[in-house]
């Protein structure tokens, strides 16, 4: 006869209250993995992002894409849009490019469209990016940037700084929702979370700014950031307890917050 596992291990984190503020659908889709622990998951998502539209400077570079000698795409995000502007132009990719992802997530993306991407064996920063041997000397060689419309210029100044020919082309703007004074009271107070996932540093500013001017608990609250930049921007903010995961992967994240609130490990 067949041994049960007990409850608190199928359902780690039955009773725990998780907030994401990570954007859409990557936010629903995280919640699935978390309610698939037992936790009750609310999303507010504190960045969206829109597609910008190229100017027709922007859309000359993408049909000249095979004089690129290594592109970038700085997120999924950023490697979804800017797929969808070279599918437009060429039906079949052109040889010859090194494609880049910054992390996993971005690697992946660009795998859908057949794309072996070059990305950090360990961690998902511009900074582990910028150790790959293939991006230390560049000089004469062109290099496409495919990223939001603001961010970090680490990218762009450092691969500039080692001889590469930068080409930025700004695929989509960042934003803040907005929300009405009853859902911010609820989420950021009210609901209680055990847990709160912000997964880049745009949206813990955003965080920060509701903060600023709400009512809340959160401080001392379990937070899961992106990298260790963020983790001391969240110090620096009030936030006790900021936590680098793993990884980004969703079950990368539940298992990390379930390590952190329960001491339990998750086989992934």
């Amino acid at each position: 006869m067949a041994t049960r596992r007990p409850e608190s291990a199928l359902l780690p984190l039955a009773g725990r209250r998780i907030l994401i503020c990570r954007p859409q659908p990557e936010a629903d889709r995280l919640a699935i993995a978390f309610q698939a622990a037992g936790a009750q998951a609310e999303c507010l998502p504190l960045i969206d992002r829109a597609p910008l539209a190229l100017s027709a400077e922007h859309q000359a570079h993408i049909q000249n894409l095979d004089l690129f000698q290594h592109i970038v795409a700085v997120s999924p995000y950023a490697a979804r849009q800017l797929l969808e502007q070279v599918d437009a132009w060429w039906p079949q990719l052109p040889v010859g490019i090194h494609w880049y992802g910054v992390g996993a997530g971005t690697a992946a993306e660009l795998s859908r469209c057949g794309i072996t991407a070059r990305r950090p064996a360990q961690g998902w920063t511009s900074e582990a990016l910028l150790a790959l041997p293939p991006l230390q000397n560049l000089k004469n060689q062109r290099v496409l940037l495919a990223r939001g419309g603001e961010g970090r210029d680490l990218l762009r100044t450092t691969l500039s700084q080692r001889g590469a020919q930068i080409t930025v082309i700004p695929l989509y703007q960042r934003f803040c929702p907005q929300y009405s004074a009853a859902q911010l009271a609820h989420a950021l107070d009210g609901f209680n979370p055990d847990a709160v996932i912000t997964l880049s540093g745009g949206t813990l500013k955003n965080l920060v700014a509701l903060c600023d001017k709400n009512d809340h608990n959160l401080y001392r609250k379990l937070l899961i950031v992106p990298v260790e930049r963020v983790a001391e921007q969240a110090q620096t903010a009030g936030f006790i307890h900021p936590h680098v995961p793993a990884g980004l992967t969703d079950n990368n994240i539940v298992a990390s917050v379930t390590e952190r609130l329960t001491g339990q490990t998750v086989a992934l």
